[in-house]
């Protein structure tokens, strides 16, 4: 990977993004963008966006991910001082104990630990509900806690980028700036490749808590084609449950999802991309919706032809999500491919 896209990746990943809470996200995505972008602009949710004018009679193509990551949120303080978390997203409570967690409170971070019995006092191991965790952030009580943060403060783990080997990269959030970084990858590449498409880069807010920013974002652009990116289950680990999604792995390329949301001209374009310029692709079965983006934008605005471009991750929604780069930049290089070209798969209506 380019050191400078490298270095563009490794800032997304560093900074704090829970749903609702995207601010400071979207400024490192627009101040990366906005150095090839015709115009940057947010709307009044924080949704951002890049645009490339093209030419007028040409397509228009939005290329999107959400910036949004799961975590929690400061439910209440109790009298002896622990903070009682509420989700943001799908937080997964059962490896939450134990962690070290960063609390964004108005006058700067707040170091926490989410507690845990020692295993020696244990009686049983259920599965705990995120109602059932306390943080511990060294208070000995609610006045002293309420000095430091106070309620509907955002929380998210303190795990960092990790480097595993030259390509694979394990991180908190993954889910999803690799979307955002492959959407302003992608729009750069159509942008230097000259694309007569108006093509838009978008970084979306609050995926993880409905799709909302995609509705929003769709009904205002109204594109004549939208490529979502987002992460896909891969399930090339032990104990994985392979029999519950299609058989992804990493470092097998993209996965393009067939079925449901996903709009079957798109999908034989990306194919068809992915073909001439020797990306390999894997197919993801979607028969129930994408649970992404996707099934946003695609009924946004009297429905809008939307497909999601999928990069293997493992142990999604965990401090510790893990990727393998060559996926990522291939997602990048089959979204500026199609961008570049768009018009050679207009109009992208099914003929009946």
């Amino acid at each position: 990977m380019e050191s400078t896209a490298r270095d563009f990746l490794v800032d997304l990943l560093e900074t704090p993004s829970p749903s609702g809470y995207e601010t400071r996200g979207q400024r490192v995505w627009l101040e990366y963008v906005d150095q090839f972008a015709d115009e940057v602009r947010t709307d009044d949710y924080g949704n951002a966006i890049a645009v490339h004018e093209g030419e007028a009679d040409a397509p228009e193509i939005a290329l999107t991910g959400h910036a949004d990551e799961i975590g929690f949120i400061v439910r209440s303080i109790d009298e002896n001082g622990f903070v009682r978390p509420g989700p943001i997203g799908g937080s997964d409570p059962s490896i939450s104990r134990g962690q070290h967690v960063t609390i964004h409170a108005a006058d700067g971070p707040v170091d926490g630990v989410v507690g845990q019995t020692a295993i020696h006092l244990r009686e049983d191991d259920d599965e705990p509900e995120v109602s059932d965790l306390w943080i511990d952030i060294g208070a000995e009580s609610e006045e002293e806690a309420s000095e430091r943060l106070e309620i509907g403060d955002p929380i998210t783990f303190s795990s960092t980028v990790s480097w595993l080997s030259e390509t694979r990269l394990a991180a908190r959030g993954i889910d999803n700036r690799v979307g955002t970084w492959a959407a302003a990858e992608g729009f750069r590449a159509a942008v230097e490749a000259g694309a007569e498409a108006t093509v838009y880069a978008v970084s979306t807010v609050q995926e993880e808590v409905g799709v909302k920013g995609a509705q929003m974002v769709g009904f205002d652009l109204q594109p004549d084609a939208a490529v979502v990116v987002d992460v896909g289950h891969a399930v090339d680990y032990p104990s994985a449950p392979s029999g519950k999604t299609s058989q992804m792995g990493l470092g097998e390329g993209p996965a393009l999802g067939r079925g449901s949301s996903n709009h079957p001209v798109l999908f034989d374009a990306l194919r068809s991309v992915a073909d001439d310029r020797g990306i390999d692709v894997q197919v993801e079965a979607l028969g129930r919706g994408t649970g992404t983006d996707a099934d946003g934008f695609f009924t946004a605005a009297g429905g809008i032809p939307s497909q999601v471009v999928s990069v293997p991750n493992r142990y999604m929604h965990t401090p510790v999500e893990l990727i393998d780069t060559d996926d990522l930049e291939g997602v990048a290089a089959l979204l500026g491919g199609f961008a570049s070209n768009a018009a050679e798969f207009a109009p992208f209506t099914v003929e009946i």
